[in-house]
C-alpha cells in the first residue's frame, strides 16, 4: 500500500510539473536575452513556412491540433535575427510529419536553406526559426528543455 501511494504522489508531481507550465514560461525573460539581441515587433523567420504555419495555425487544425493559445518572440542583433514562435494545443500535438515536411521539404531534417527546429513535448510546440550558430536560439531550447523534461 504505502508504495502504492509513494508511486501515486510521484506521478502526480511529475504530471503537475509538465502540465501546470504556461507559454508565459516558456518564453525568454528580459534578462535571459544575451547581450546585443533586441526585441523586435513581428514576425522575423529565416524561411516563410514556419511563419506561415504561425499565422494559418488554424488553417492546419485538424491535422496538428487545435490551438489553445500562441505567442512570438522576435530578436535581432548585428549577425542574428529570427523568430521564437511558442504553441499550446489543447491536446497533445500530433502534427509531427506533417510540420517536418513542411519546414525541411523532403530533406526532413534542418538544411542551411531551411534551418528551423522545434520541439513538440504533450501540449507544447516550440518553433526556433534562427540558424543554427544562434545563441539566443541556444539559450531558449536550454530554458525550454529544462521546463519541459
Amino acid at each position: 500500500m504505502k508504495i502504492t501511494i509513494a508511486l501515486s504522489v510521484l506521478f502526480l508531481s511529475f504530471t503537475t510539473t509538465l502540465f501546470s507550465q504556461t507559454l508565459a514560461d516558456l518564453k525568454l525573460k528580459n534578462k535571459e536575452i544575451p547581450k546585443g539581441y533586441t526585441f523586435n515587433d513581428g514576425n522575423i523567420c529565416v524561411t516563410p513556412q514556419a511563419c506561415n504555419f504561425y499565422t494559418d495555425i488554424e488553417t492546419y487544425s485538424n491535422i496538428v491540433g487545435i490551438v489553445k493559445s500562441k505567442q512570438i518572440q522576435s530578436f535581432k542583433n548585428k549577425a542574428d535575427s529570427g523568430s521564437i514562435m511558442y504553441f499550446e494545443f489543447e491536446h497533445t500535438f500530433k502534427g509531427d510529419r506533417f510540420l517536418q515536411g513542411l519546414l525541411w521539404g523532403k530533406d526532413g531534417q534542418p538544411t542551411d536553406e531551411r534551418p528551423e527546429e522545434y520541439l513538440a513535448k504533450g501540449k507544447f510546440l516550440i518553433i526556433w526559426s534562427f540558424h543554427p550558430d544562434s545563441k539566443i536560439k541556444e539559450k531558449s531550447e536550454a530554458k525550454i528543455e529544462a521546463l519541459l523534461q
